[in-house]
């Protein structure tokens, strides 16, 4: 999650050191927590120590689980203390990339939309939505900010709806509709001196803060465990009575399936799965003062692995290989009858 935590309620500068203590002790780990700490030193003001994280960590002997991500980052990062055209080489960068996550295609556009780069941010907006979500039926929560950003440029240019601004507003949850949020002659209700006005504005700012910080967060609520057939080998042996659980590999693989498509039935968003190692496993039950037989301690452990940024979302996108590791496409494996 990126902090949006003003300073003078946080120290960010601390926090970020904890981070980068934090990604020192667990190196599988590290992306994650170095990113959240260059998102705190920007907050801190220390824009030029943020881009030397983001610098570190694409320098990296090891590979990066999504390094244009990182650079996107970057691009809006320098771009806000005055290295405009090193952060527009890389925008096109990642835009000629065309990569297959949300999140670099969101961050570049905003960067652009932030500098009144108004028609350059709706064309990055749009070549990922097109990109990401042609032919696909239900788009996955990840990249609802991604049609509610385009939504909103187009809003500020006067562009006619179209199919996918109209996805936009039955995907948006907020009780203040988006054409609303995104109406541009808000600004002049600011200046009101009407207290009616102004508590009206003030109702549809904090509609569009909880929208916005909640795509910002990108939460997983649900975070199924996952156990290779090795690893859950491993797992029963050494503790027989975690067999319970897992009665064999291929039922297993079936119940996290099965539960992750009810769940989604029921309207829980941004799911997702974690793959769990004995070894990791251990030392978590270690750190906690338990046994790692007791089964109720595997939900936590769960929960702390997505917490340390190691879920992946569920389901994958199109065309992208089964989360079981068979390396088969999705829909021809667990996805066959999604």
């Amino acid at each position: 999650m990126r902090p949006d935590t003003p300073a003078e309620n946080v120290d960010h500068t601390a926090e970020a050191a904890r981070l980068e203590r934090t990604a020192g002790l667990y190196p599988e780990d590290a992306e994650a927590l170095l990113l959240q700490a260059a998102a705190h030193l920007e907050l801190a003001g220390d824009r030029p120590a943020a881009t030397a994280l983001y610098d570190s960590l694409l320098a990296s002997q090891t590979g990066l689980e999504n390094p244009f991500l990182v650079r996107a980052l970057k691009a809006s990062n320098l771009w806000e203390y005055g290295h405009e055209a090193e952060a527009r080489a890389i925008i096109e960068g990642v835009r000629a990339a065309s990569p297959r996550d949300p999140a670099p295609w969101v961050i570049v556009a905003e960067a652009l939309e932030a500098h009144d780069e108004l028609e350059a941010a709706q064309e990055t907006f749009t070549e990922g939505t097109v990109l990401l979500l042609a032919d696909v039926q239900e788009p996955p929560y990840s990249t609802h900010p991604l049609l509610f950003g385009r939504h909103r440029v187009r809003r500020m240019l006067g562009a006619v709806h179209d199919d996918w601004d109209m996805l936009a507003d039955t995907l948006h949850t907020s009780p203040v509709p988006l054409d609303e949020l995104h109406d541009p002659k808000r600004v002049w209700s600011l200046g009101s001196d009407n207290p009616a006005e102004l508590a009206a504005e003030i109702s549809r700012l904090r509609a569009e803060l909880g929208s916005y910080r909640e795509a910002l967060s990108r939460p997983f609520p649900v975070a199924v465990l996952h156990w290779p057939s090795a690893e859950l080998t491993e797992l029963v042996t050494a503790y027989p009575p975690l067999a319970e659980d897992y009665p064999s590999h291929e039922e297993h693989l079936a119940t996290i399936e099965a539960s992750l498509k009810e769940l989604a039935a029921s309207g829980t968003p941004n799911l997702g799965i974690v793959t769990g190692t004995v070894p990791s496993y251990e030392a978590f039950a270690a750190s906690e003062g338990a046994s790692p037989g007791d089964g109720a301690l595997l939900p936590q452990y769960a929960t702390t692995l997505a917490a340390r940024g190691r879920a992946v979302a569920w389901p994958p996108q199109r065309g992208a290989v089964c989360w079981c590791g068979s390396g088969r496409v999705y829909g021809e494996c667990h996805g066959t009858q999604a």
